[in-house]
């Protein structure tokens, strides 16, 4: 893969004007990186400051709906995020998943919608713990990226434009982390799943980590095969956890 290390921070609802601070730490040291693309996704009312904050970092967005516009209270289009400066935006993540009933169809509708906006996608896929237990999980994620990844976006992948994020829904917020050959394994699994939908072209799209991760544990996932990068939650919230992400990202794999 020769794409650059992607270490994505998705803050989640949390975030303030205040929280700017962190974002311009995170961007000043991005310099010190370049060889690691590195990203920040807070709540949508502080993606336009976020983005006028940052110079070296992308900026996206945690969510957004399939149709550009209408009545739709709440919700934000993916016109509406590019317009404000967000690069890509996150789909499909587990807590959409669950605590609003999102299925593998409507998380492709929005990654379609975003695609035509012009945004890069990251698609979120993972199982439980009980799934993982009863020897489901590669099933249950295969299951997900095939449903919930757009099939005719090829132009797209060739752009580096679509991801893919595997999140074992147990690990996330737990403080439990994946045996490093699960992980290997699962990624496995979902890039086995891109090469059936995109061909030769699936080597652009980047898979991602995610599921507690911090300083501590990441190098030993970043350098696991098949990994090309993070999608960090808690930890991305200040400087002094989500930096040393960044530089375990920066090493080699040995």
């Amino acid at each position: 893969m020769t794409q650059r290390p992607y270490i994505v921070g998705n803050w989640k609802m949390n975030g303030s004007r205040a929280m700017l601070a962190e974002a311009r730490a995170i961007d000043r040291a991005a310099q010190r990186y370049p060889d690691v693309e590195i990203a920040l996704a807070p709540p949508f009312p502080f993606v336009g400051p976020l983005r006028e904050a940052v110079t070296a970092i992308g900026v996206g967005g945690q969510d957004c709906h399939t149709a550009t516009k209408g009545a739709h209270t709440g919700d934000v289009s993916a016109p509406m995020l590019a317009d404000i400066g967000a690069d890509f935006v996150i789909l499909g993540h587990s807590e959409r998943r669950r605590d609003h009933g999102e299925k593998d169809a409507l998380v492709r509708a929005k990654a379609e919608a975003a695609l035509a906006a012009g945004l890069g996608v990251i698609i979120c896929v993972g199982e439980t713990l009980d799934e993982r237990d009863a020897g489901k999980a590669e099933a249950v994620v295969d299951r997900q990226v095939k449903g919930s990844v757009p099939p005719g976006e090829s132009a797209a992948v060739a752009a580096g434009r679509l991801a893919v994020a595997y999140e074992p829904v147990w690990a996330i917020g737990t403080g439990r982390v994946a045996a490093v050959e699960d992980v290997i394994a699962m990624h496995a699994a979902v890039r086995a799943r891109l090469v059936a939908i995109f061909g030769e072209e699936a080597d652009k799209v980047r898979i991602l980590y995610g599921g507690s991760v911090n300083g501590e544990n990441a190098a030993g996932l970043l350098g696991a095969e098949g990994v090309g990068g993070a999608l960090v939650g808690g930890a991305s919230l200040t400087t002094d956890a989500f930096l040393p992400i960044v530089a375990a990202a920066s090493q080699p794999a040995d």
